[in-house]
């Protein structure tokens, strides 16, 4: 929940997303969001889920000069938005105790990621995603890099033999995973089917929290 609202007050005026455009600041609150419900606004709709975790988890890393960026942060926020995402197309509220789950369906599954089959023979969820947000290291000899700057022959986004993966590759296709759903979104012919149904599942989920 993004805990600062507009200028007006109460729960419908509570800001779900806020993002630049060339410039330009748009912001969704919850009022709208319903409206586009109430109107089956499917672009409008998958604009902003796109838009919400975009610029929550990698677009700050889009814009930063390379000297203050760091291939652990871009990690984490990957981590945190595939738990996120994972969690919009399955209608959950709370991802408490699925979380392992949640990892190995999103790599087994997500149109983007299967197709990197490599990371379904790593043990992801505990040597990266674990060992990075409750450790602040990674796990099993794995080691996080950044291809613009490494000083290393990884150039791939995983290298098994030696461990290697790198962050901004990385977090690159993440962003076309999470493009692709959007526009799964955008494109399905059907208001009431699963995919649908599991993302206004979860927006219920995430209104209910920002009631005081």
């Amino acid at each position: 929940m993004n805990t600062k609202t507009s200028k007006k007050t109460g729960t419908e005026d509570t800001i779900l997303a806020r993002w630049y455009d060339n410039g330009e600041l748009k912001e969704i609150t919850i009022k709208e969001y319903l409206k586009y419900v109430e109107e089956k606004n499917k672009e409008k709709l998958a604009e902003f889920v796109c838009q919400r975790l975009y610029a929550r988890y990698l677009k700050p890393f889009k814009y930063n000069n390379d000297e203050y960026k760091n291939g652990f942060a871009i990690m984490a926020n990957c981590c945190l938005l595939i738990e996120t995402l994972q969690s919009f197309k399955e209608g959950l509220g709370d991802s408490k105790g699925q979380s392992e789950c949640l990892f190995k369906i999103f790599f087994k599954d997500d149109k983007i990621f299967k197709e990197h089959k490599e990371f379904q023979k790593i043990d992801f969820y505990h040597n990266i995603r674990c060992g990075i947000l409750h450790q602040g290291e990674t796990k099993g000899g794995w080691k996080i890099e950044r291809g613009s700057v490494s000083e290393s022959e990884c150039v791939d986004l995983i290298n098994l033999p030696n461990h290697t993966i790198d962050s901004e590759k990385f977090a690159d296709e993440l962003k076309k995973s999470l493009e692709a759903y959007s526009e799964e979104l955008k494109t399905s012919d059907d208001w009431y089917n699963e995919l649908w149904e599991n993302f206004r599942c979860k927006m219920r989920f995430i209104i209910s929290h920002c009631k005081k």
